[in-house]
């Protein structure tokens, strides 16, 4: 299982302590939002250098992780 301390991070003084990925100030829901909208994970990183695709994909795995964990639990 994939660290969240690894990959996301959340301080007050970051944003209100909106979850943002480790060493940058972008929100872990920006990329959520950019999926959403249909937008390709590589236009996500071109809009958010800071972001790296590791990041990016270790946060979609801790994702899926979750989201199994909570349907099996059901």
């Amino acid at each position: 299982m994939t660290s969240t301390s690894r990959v996301v991070h959340s301080d007050p003084d970051i944003l209100g302590g909106i979850p943002v990925f480790v060493g940058t100030r972008v929100p872990i829901k920006t990329l959520l939002d950019y999926l959403e909208a249909g937008d390709s994970l590589d236009e996500f990183l071109d809009h958010f250098p800071s972001v790296s695709r590791q990041q990016a994909i270790a946060v979609l795995e801790l994702a899926k992780e979750m989201l199994t964990a909570y349907a099996n639990s059901a």
